[in-house]
């Protein structure tokens, strides 16, 4: 391109499908997201799912001041975001199609970095990084205006989109499997019209996982760029499903595993066979991670019917499946569920399934010194981890926090894992406390020495010991109202300069140390509270005290000051 050449205004060839249902909050803020992409966008097309609510009028009111805005209305609530996609897609006139639930926005400049990728490229899907935004609803910022706290963002798939590239077929780069998402990409449309290619209607649950299997079954050239071009709320479309109670119900795992056999099935059925093996390895990294991570805090029922559902569901796994990754920690879960009829084992899973990975003690060997998944399932060996380099091992360092007046005493142990420990010489640990909201960290990484190590009732492990002082986190600034929660994050660094990151496992689980409470900035009082994560980590809860407890405080405070005011008894 000549940099001296004239400017030209890009040629309006996007349009933007969006979709919603009883959201009035929001989707005029999804709308104008859209519209704010530029002239590159040339039409957006709402399609309104039947909403009970103000949805409607605001969107025709938005669309009678601007030409490139058409309102459509389904007279029957489809129950899902497949059947509203699929009618945005068929009044769509442009030759490039995007797709944008209601709750979400498509940052500055998204539609045109797809639209020069997949036009640069000869492509006919570009995709571009999507990051989960997590802000309460009740914080969100309406009108499409972002709020003073925006709340952490975690990138979806982010490896895929580290740099440019392009792909003749989905062959080339298996991964892509892995991102089932259909909103952060932009199509062309006589690709997805002359395939056939659409979502499942009606009340189907994670329809995204068949489009994407049967857009990658169609072969196409793909281009990705490294461009943020999705923001994710929390509660959009993906989650308004009224007959599922989302992870919570075992319905909703149910529909999973049928889209991931929908997927697999769709792949396999267009002769890609590396794609649809890479399909089952994502369930078992993806799907099953996600939800056997939580499956300790259901009740004995539900365990019951996710085991028997997930068992039936991985027996259609042949050998080569199991192979694929055999050290993998969802393919490791997997196996120990295969191989018992009935649920067991529930925290050492829960502990595998989280990320990173974390292997809880107590370990076992076979008769012939391999190691093994337990002594009960003997079967289940984990040979594999004896060669695995140590950066990627499922490590395990359980923590114990003392609380103390104006300190905790933090204490660390990492256990054995097989010999592997011994054998890379673990040397010190990083400390580092993060803002789950902000991502930022509390101060500098503390890094304090291991010492020899020694035998306890888990076995051989390696302890240190650091000070926490709660002015760091009580002296913080507060969301208006709310609290913060900092997680616990640890590098383990060994001999030769590797290193593991860990999180760290809470020791104690449910009889963690009652909250405590200090004084905080301008002499207010702040309550800080251990607890164990969904996933089994310690993290540190950190919060205004109510009025209630700032008197009984202040009530025990004028005790002990007047104790030690009267005279001694001798």
């Amino acid at each position: 391109m000549d940099p001296h050449a004239p400017h030209t205004a890009p040629v309006p060839r996007v349009g933007v499908v969006v979709i919603g249902h009883d959201d009035a909050a929001h989707v005029t803020a999804a709308v104008r997201s859209a519209l704010a992409q530029g002239p590159v966008v040339g039409e957006v097309v709402a399609v309104d799912d039947c909403s009970t609510d103000d949805s409607v009028e605001l969107l025709t009111r938005l669309a009678a001041g601007e030409p490139r805005v058409r309102v459509v209305r389904r007279r029957v609530d489809s129950g899902g975001c497949g059947s509203p996609r699929n009618t945005g897609l068929d009044r769509v006139t442009s030759p490039y199609v995007m797709f944008l639930d209601s709750g979400d926005l498509l940052p500055p400049g998204a539609a045109d970095a797809l639209l020069r990728a997949a036009t640069d490229a000869g492509a006919d899907v570009a995709g571009g990084l999507c990051v989960r935004r997590e802000v309460p609803e009740q914080r969100r910022a309406p009108a499409g205006r972002e709020g003073p706290e925006k709340g952490r963002e975690v990138p979806w798939e982010a490896g895929l989109y580290a740099a440019r590239a392009v792909y003749e077929s989905p062959a080339q780069r298996p991964r892509l499997v892995h991102d089932t998402l259909c909103v952060n990409k932009l199509y062309r449309t006589d690709f997805l019209r002359d395939h056939g290619i659409r979502f499942p209607e009606g009340r189907f649950r994670h329809g995204d996982l068949v489009f994407s299997a049967r857009v990658l079954a169609a072969g196409p050239r793909i281009a990705l760029v490294p461009n943020r071009v999705y923001v994710r709320h929390v509660g959009g479309c993906a989650d308004r499903l009224p007959s599922s109670p989302g992870r919570a119900g075992i319905a909703d795992w149910r529909a999973r595993t049928e889209a991931s056999r929908a997927a697999y099935e769709i792949l396999l059925a267009a002769g890609r066979k590396e794609l649809a093996r890479e399909a089952r390895a994502k369930f078992l990294d993806h799907e099953l991670r996600m939800y056997a991570c939580e499956l300790e805090s259901h009740d004995v029922h539900h365990r019951r019917a996710w085991w028997t559902l997930t068992r039936a569901y991985l027996a259609e796994y042949d050998a080569s499946d199991w192979e694929h990754r055999p050290t993998a920690p969802g393919c490791l879960v997997g196996r120990v569920v295969l191989a018992s009829p009935e649920p067991r084992d529930l925290p050492r899973i829960r502990a595998l399934a989280s990320r990173p990975a974390r292997l809880l003690p107590p370990y076992a060997h076979t008769p012939d010194g391999t190691p093994a998944w337990s002594a009960g399932l003997p079967g289940i060996t984990l040979e594999p981890l004896l060669t695995r380099p140590v950066r990627f091992l499922p490590l395990t360092v359980d923590a114990e926090l003392l609380p103390r007046a104006r300190t905790a005493l933090l204490r660390l142990r990492l256990h054995e894992l097989y010999g592997r420990m011994a054998q890379a010489g673990p040397e010190a640990l990083e400390v580092e406390w993060r803002c789950r909201a902000t991502g930022r960290a509390v101060g500098p990484r503390t890094t304090v020495g291991l010492a020899a190590p020694a035998v306890g009732g888990a076995g051989v492990f390696w302890s240190a010991e650091v000070t926490l002082r709660w002015a760091a986190f009580a002296f913080r600034r507060m969301p208006a109202g709310g609290a913060r929660v900092w997680d616990l994050r640890l590098r383990v660094r060994f001999r030769g300069g590797a290193y593991r990151e860990v999180a760290a496992q809470a020791r104690g689980g449910a009889e963690l140390p009652r909250r405590c409470a200090v004084v905080g900035a301008r002499h207010s009082v702040v309550l800080m509270e251990p607890y164990s994560t969904h996933s089994g980590a310690l993290a540190l809860r950190v919060a205004p005290a109510s009025r209630g407890v700032m008197s009984v405080v202040h009530d025990g405070l004028r005790r002990l000051l007047h104790c030690h005011s009267r005279p001694q008894a001798h």
